[in-house]
């Protein structure tokens, strides 16, 4: 089985900031909802935890894991979509002024990223190469795979081995220290 998490709710969530690679804790608010989903998937069957280095990820995935024997191994593949100047800012959804709104507008025109950010094809690229070294290979074996991310970083992997187009890239968003079975 492959199951994909979101991390848990973080200042900047509740804010409505773009975070992409900016690395923001868990609040004060986030942590007790991740608590209440390690409590509900504590039975869920994991062999192993690949997570983003980001804290608000390994946070996440710590406090799903609490109490197991569950190794929990961080890979920069799974880091959050770089979204470069664009990071910290709060309308990138609704102004299309913003440099990266065409990525949530139009996904499927976004092509030449923002300065310091990151297009969707190396998202893809990245994501891709993980699920292909990383993923795949265990999946064979037969291991129970939990990958803890981020909103933009899982929607790549679901849509990936969902042959979900891009346009549809945003279809796919979970909900902070949300739970989805993949395969």
């Amino acid at each position: 089985m492959l199951y994909i998490m979101r991390h848990g709710r973080t200042v900047w969530n509740m804010e409505h900031k773009l975070q992409g690679k900016t690395d923001v804790p868990l609040s004060e608010a986030g942590r007790p909802v991740v608590e209440q989903a390690a409590a509900a998937y504590r039975d869920t069957h994991i062999d192993v935890c690949y997570c983003s280095p980001l804290i608000r990820a390994v946070e996440t995935a710590e406090i799903v894991l609490r109490g197991r024997e569950i190794p929990i191994i961080t890979d920069v593949r799974l880091e959050e979509m770089g979204f470069g100047i664009c990071e910290g800012t709060t309308d990138f959804q609704d102004n299309p002024d913003n440099p990266i709104y065409q990525l949530f507008a139009a996904p499927e025109t976004y092509r030449i990223p923002v300065e310091g950010g990151e297009s969707l094809k190396d998202l893809y690229a990245r994501t891709g190469a993980f699920l292909k070294e990383v993923i795949e290979p265990q999946l064979r074996q037969g291991k129970d795979i939990l990958i803890v991310g981020h909103g933009a970083m899982n929607a790549s992997i679901v849509c990936q081995i969902k042959d979900i187009p891009v346009k549809d890239f945003w279809s796919v968003k979970m909900k902070n220290a949300e739970l989805v079975r993949l395969l």
